[in-house]
């Protein structure tokens, strides 16, 4: 899919064009329905067990082993099927989730794991220790193709002295060490011991340890999760949660309107345009709106030039007016950035600035390295060769409309961009793990760890590894191994510090954004924090609950 270049006053048009057929569509699709339903969802009603939960997702996982998945989508499904030893509570306070203890040594180099008793797996088998270490050898194991083993090889003994304890030792004190351990999803040794953990057949029907269990993944169409009688958490309240893959956010806003799902992630046109002009909806579905972990960013591929040019790269930065994209795609439900932390927090270097708009700079740094309009035609040139290039993004309209803008400011300085935009698994698959693109437009999501050793540093540029744009700085990669190992916070903050200013001095992306989460979730779902604690409205979804008077009568898994 190729989207040519839009004069600003067409693409203000089609905007509003877009806005309202959405409006109307919506309306026409759910009038009838919504007309019918008279229920009143505000009565209250104690927390009981039963129903179903049915969301949307724009992306089908490649697989529920997040671990080698590496992406949202597989995440999002797997961490409701499998267990970390640790997990952050709603304050953001590491707390027990397999382990009900953990000790560390006074030179702070091990950390010893002391697992609940009698754990079991969905399949009724013993979670002990054994499994623990065996997942432990396979993220570390070389020939497992993971973006996360960096984190796990500094641990230099792991072992597992008794069923229920697990004990690591790190070379020096690490960190992030902790936050580590609440991230990775422990799996089951007496399935995949002799599996190929890259290939096996476990990640389409995997057995877990958690609230869930996986019932039916249908290709393209949804993935049914349903209670796990074995759970090591307890048991949840909503029987089942059915996740719908919808790849296009309007069509899942149809859905909501129409009440054939429960919950989506909105677009802000949705949020800000689409609800209030909408009362039915307001009736039945709730907003929320909380600043996420994760920004939006244009990524160059360092490897191709002349993006491995500093001058080209900053260009790009100064002819994008990020304003422009916060204000026109998100409707000003976005915060500017200038670093890769979330605004606000003390890891994100209050000095840093995003790059200014500024054509007249872009053009100079340009003419520098060598760019010029030779022939007449618009477009700069350099050894016969236009300025030419392709932005790739997955199916995402936020995206698609942020790369509509960013075209046509890179058109106004004699850059031609042509904008490609690619199913999720074929995106990945095509063109990120074999590095096979010129730029991308993506979002990052973000750890409550400062720690982004596995995306910046010039070792982790493996196929299937995070840093696909090949960024390489010696100084960089300096400062984030300092980082890892650093316990004083103010000192660590400082380190950080420094590393944001060198990454947005050397642009190896351009930041965008970074966008409200923006929910809606319907009212028939009880139990959900408001106002939101710090680790949002999803940190007790095992206690969310939906009322026997509120269930579906009828479910059409389609």
């Amino acid at each position: 899919m190729l989207i040519n270049i839009y004069p600003y006053r067409f693409l203000k048009q089609w905007l509003i064009v877009f806005l309202l057929i959405l409006i109307s569509a919506c309306g026409d699709s759910s009038s009838s329905k919504q007309s019918n339903n008279t229920t009143d969802y505000t009565k209250n009603y104690p927390a009981s067990n039963g129903g179903m939960l049915i969301d949307a997702m724009t992306g089908e996982p490649s697989g529920l082993i997040a671990m080698i998945a590496g992406e949202s989508a597989a995440s999002a499904i797997a961490g409701n099927i499998f267990n970390s030893l640790l997990k952050y509570d709603k304050n953001l306070d590491l707390t027990g989730e397999l382990a009900q203890s953990w000790d560390i040594s006074t030179d702070q180099r091990t950390i010893t794991f002391h697992l609940k008793p009698q754990l079991k797996w969905a399949d009724g088998q013993p979670l002990t220790s054994d499994d623990v270490l065996f997942t432990w050898q396979k993220v570390t194991d070389e020939k497992t193709r993971t973006p996360y083993g960096s984190d796990f090889k500094l641990v230099i003994k792991a072992e597992a002295p008794d069923a229920n304890t697990f004990r690591v030792t790190y070379a020096v004190p690490y960190a992030p060490a902790l936050d580590t351990w609440a991230g990775l999803h422990i799996l089951p040794k007496h399935l995949l011991k002799d599996q190929d953990i890259n290939t096996t057949a476990f990640a389409r029907n995997p057995v877990g340890s958690h609230y869930y269990k996986l019932s039916r993944w249908k290709n393209g169409q949804y993935l049914k999760l349903t209670r796990n009688p074995n759970a090591t958490q307890g048991q949840a309240n909503i029987d089942s949660l059915l996740s719908r893959i919808i790849p296009d956010k309007a069509a899942q806003f149809l859905e909501l309107s129409a009440d054939n799902i429960d919950s989506m992630g909105l677009n802000p046109i949705q949020y800000a345009r689409i609800f209030p002009a909408r009362p039915d909806l307001n009736k039945n579905i709730a907003l929320y709106k909380e600043l996420g972990n994760s920004y939006t960013y244009m990524g160059f591929n360092l490897k191709r030039k002349p993006f491995d040019d500093i001058r080209v790269r900053q260009a790009i930065n100064y002819a994008i007016d990020k304003q422009e994209i916060i204000d026109g795609v998100l409707l000003g439900l976005g915060e500017p950035v200038a670093s890769p932390y979330k605004p606000g927090t003390r890891w994100s270097n209050p000095e840093l600035k995003p790059y200014p708009y500024n054509p007249n700079k872009a053009k100079a740094l340009l003419k520098e390295a060598g760019y010029e309009d030779h022939d007449g035609d618009g477009i700069l040139d350099k050894d016969g060769k236009p300025f030419s290039f392709e932005i790739l993004t997955n199916q995402n309209k936020e995206r698609e409309m942020t790369g509509v803008l960013i075209q046509r400011r890179l058109k106004e300085i004699g850059i031609n961009a042509n904008i490609r935009v690619l199913e999720w698994a074929s995106f990945l698959g095509r063109f990120i793990k074999p590095k096979e693109f010129d730029v991308v437009v993506l979002g990052w999501s973000l750890s409550l760890d400062p720690d982004q050793y596995s995306i910046w540093h010039s070792s982790q540029q493996a196929p299937g590894q995070f840093n696909f744009i090949s960024y390489s700085n010696p100084r960089a990669d300096k400062l984030l191994e300092a980082g890892r190992i650093e316990l004083n916070p103010e000192k660590r903050m400082k380190i950080y510090h420094e590393f944001s200013k060198i990454l947005l001095e050397d642009s190896p992306i351009v930041y965008l954004s970074a966008g409200y989460g923006l929910s809606a979730i319907h009212k028939r779902v009880k139990g959900i924090s408001n106002p939101a604690p710090p680790a949002g409205i999803g940190h007790n979804t095992y206690e969310w609950y939906i009322p026997k008077a509120y269930s579906r009568t009828e479910i059409n898994e389609h």
